[in-house]
């Protein structure tokens, strides 16, 4: 059974830094896409990074490069995100998902994911 489970969102000032963890089980990590959506209120769910299956690239939207790091501890089955130089609009509740279909580099198409955690809310405000 699939499952993904994020944490570590909450309130930072802006310029401040949040770490997020999406604890997985279910599947081999390193073998399949993995990725981390936003949705902030009132606007569609978008990617802000993700691991591609064929080659293990990391992909980064163009709002958040430079800024945001994705990584994962395969021996932790865990997917990390963190976030510095936080905006006020980085505001969203932040998801994990995994594709575990074919291998391709298709990573940041949202409509690739087969499983979605549960969410954890960023919040950046003075």
């Amino acid at each position: 059974q699939v499952q993904l489970v994020e944490s570590g969102g909450g309130l930072v000032q802006p310029g401040g830094s949040l770490r997020l963890s999406c604890a997985t089980s279910g599947f081999v990590l390193d073998y399949y896409a993995i990725g981390w959506f936003r949705q902030a209120p009132g606007k569609e769910r978008e990617v802000v990074s993700c691991i591609n299956s064929a080659d293990g690239s990391t992909y980064y939207a163009d709002s958040v490069k430079g800024r945001f790091t994705m990584s994962r501890d395969n021996a932790k089955n865990t997917v990390y995100l963190q976030m510095n130089s936080l905006k006020p609009e980085d505001r969203a509740v932040y998801y994990c998902a995994a594709d575990i279909g074919f291998k391709s580099m298709w990573c940041h198409v949202r409509g690739v994911y087969d499983y979605w955690g549960q969410g954890t809310q960023v919040t950046v405000s003075s």
